[in-house]
């Protein structure tokens, strides 16, 4: 938050929404407030919208997160990262708090943010008809979403009508939808416009995928399930990279290159960029 403050938000001035399945502590309030002169706000997340749903079958759940943990995949042992994973696919943008917004910008902790933004990127959104913005893309762990592509094609093959005709299935899949090639947006960071996620396509698509269980099941990241329904339902000119934002979540960062990393007046390392890393 410091950084965002010192890189942006100290001319910007735009407000915080902070959410949370329990209370937040009146330390958390006081010491979060006192880094910014922008309004903050503080929400409580709907149980029903953060906790596994009675209607898992729980034996089955639990079987798939102690084959997971066997396997050693990362966060296989874990309901509440799968909570999350859920709550970011499907509910963060209902949340009371959003209503009057359009865009937002999602911050995690333990990121970093390495350039001075002289710009609005929500501004960007908005005059260039962006819809998601991104600073790195890289594969996912298939073991976490073994059956995810076989329920989006099943999605797509019952509901033709919400794929863009000029999206960007080439980013997704290496032979034409038949299999996915495992690329995703990095959701840790998200500029994005929330109508996207309020759409009829995509809820339509995150109550199919909902019901057939796999944030349970399997692992299903919501870093897959919103690249795929940006890169489908979305043309592509409305994707946008945005290159000139220095970006880091461990273990990986995108440092800006060249002319951008003069203009956005970066304190990282180019050498130190996963984007073009095979």
């Amino acid at each position: 938050m410091k950084q965002m403050e010192d890189r942006f938000n100290h001319w910007a001035q735009y407000e915080y929404i902070f959410l949370n399945d329990d209370d937040f502590s009146d330390e958390f309030k006081e010491k979060t407030q006192a880094l910014t002169s922008a309004k903050c706000m503080y929400g409580k997340i709907d149980p029903d919208h953060w906790h596994q749903p009675d209607w898992i079958d729980e034996e089955k759940a639990t079987a798939a997160r102690k084959e997971m943990t066997r396997k050693q995949i990362i966060y296989g042992h874990s309901v509440p990262y799968r909570n999350m994973c859920r709550f970011n696919s499907g509910f963060f943008f209902r949340h009371p708090l959003l209503d009057d917004y359009d865009y937002y910008w999602r911050m995690e902790p333990s990121v970093k943010y390495f350039c001075d933004l002289d710009y609005d990127p929500f501004l960007l959104m908005q005059e260039q008809g962006k819809q998601y913005g991104f600073t790195l893309s890289l594969y996912e762990y298939i073991e976490t979403i073994p059956t995810l592509w076989n329920a989006t094609k099943e999605f797509i093959q019952k509901y033709p009508e919400y794929v863009s005709e000029d999206n960007a299935m080439a980013f997704l899949s290496d032979d034409g939808g038949e299999t996915y090639n495992k690329c995703h947006f990095w959701s840790n960071f998200e500029i994005g416009d929330l109508r996207l996620w309020r759409s009829d396509a995509y809820m339509k698509y995150f109550e199919f995928l909902d019901q057939k269980g796999g944030f349970y099941y399997e692992r299903w990241g919501d870093a897959p399930v919103h690249s795929i329904a940006a890169a489908l339902f979305l043309p592509k000119e409305k994707i946008h990279w945005f290159d000139d934002i220095g970006y880091r979540h461990d273990p990986f960062q995108h440092c800006p290159q060249n002319d951008a990393h003069k203009r956005g007046k970066c304190w990282c390392n180019p050498e130190d960029n996963f984007d073009f890393n095979g």
